[in-house]
């Protein structure tokens, strides 16, 4: 079955005692519809991705957007084949993308977007440092080249990042500009208010990110190499938006090339490269009697949730 996928954020001030309310609005309207997928709500605004009927996702936005504060929601669209997600849920956090950093506010001011038909000519450009801002294991599968790569293992690890090692290299090349990308434009957005909240100047940033870029430049003119990670089942998308080839371990959730999966380390659902030193044989045990059960629900056409992806980005 094909489905649409919707993928969303807008960060704008909310009052905490709505959060409660939306969370109940959206639930029932996910109840009704059928739609899977994760949404988050903060005091910073929201951000989700969704995945169900083309009416489903429409009823969805349309009750977001009648909101005029939520009017200028940042949504991408794809379309997929089979479940994206195995269930539904609507969660209130601290944050809608975590960086644990207050002053970030980005409704207060993020960096300058650019088109993703002004990208190439920014990376081209000698003045400019390109900034990938998303964890190490998704900089694996696919980035721009020359980009930097902060080889964060969370968002939250950036700030840090950025007082150790952007501050002091930006001293020693002195760019003109530095330009931020991401998948989705969200951690971008935070990113881009920190800098600037910091004192960098001159910050920009890819105008709807990775996946922006992907629909709106041609193949044979784009500066993509590789594949783009995607927070859900489909791991990983192509130029075309197409799943691509990589797997997903479901005992930590991290993404696996095809090679991966003939390495001694990997047990499907219970181990792999980047986790067999990181769980106990009672967790692996944990693990692999969650996989027998997923192999039973589908050997009779059911739907099971055990399945695991590492948190929500964009």
């Amino acid at each position: 079955m094909r489905v649409q996928v919707a993928a969303f954020y807008r960060f704008v001030p909310l009052a905490s005692e709505e959060l409660a309310h939306w969370q109940t609005r959206l639930l029932a309207l996910g109840s009704t519809t059928g739609l899977l997928g994760t949404i988050l709500l903060a005091t910073e605004g929201i951000n989700g991705t969704v995945a169900g009927s083309a009416s489903a996702v429409a009823a969805l936005l349309e009750l977001l957007q009648a909101d005029p504060r939520l009017a200028d929601l940042e949504v991408k669209r794809s379309e997929a084949e089979g479940r994206v997600f195995h269930r539904f849920k609507v969660r209130r956090k601290a944050e809608i993308v975590t960086m644990a950093e207050p002053s970030a506010q980005p409704f207060r001011g993020t960096g300058v977007p650019v088109p993703p038909e002004q990208w190439n000519a920014l990376l081209d450009d000698p003045g400019t440092l390109t900034i990938d801002t998303r964890n190490h294991y998704e900089v694996a599968l696919g980035s721009f080249a020359g980009a930097i790569d902060p080889g964060t293992e969370h968002f939250r690890d950036f700030p840090a990042w950025v007082d150790q090692h952007l501050r002091p290299l930006v001293a020693q090349r002195r760019p003109q500009r530095l330009a931020l990308f991401c998948t989705g434009g969200i951690r971008c957005e935070k990113a881009t208010a920190h800098l600037l909240n910091q004192g960098f100047e001159q910050v920009l940033q890819l105008q709807g990110g990775i996946l922006n870029y992907l629909e709106q430049v041609p193949e044979t003119e784009s500066r993509w190499h590789g594949e783009c990670y995607v927070f859900d089942q489909r791991v990983a998308l192509d130029h075309r938006l197409q799943p691509g080839t990589y797997h997903v371990c479901h005992a930590c959730g991290l993404p696996l090339a095809s090679a991966d999966l003939a390495l001694e380390s990997y047990v499907d659902g219970v181990s792999c490269r980047h986790c067999i030193d990181r769980f106990t044989d009672a967790d692996r045990e944990r693990f692999a009697e969650r996989q027998r059960q997923m192999r039973r629900a589908e050997a009779s056409g059911e739907a099971h949730i055990g399945r695991v992806m590492p948190p929500s980005g964009g």
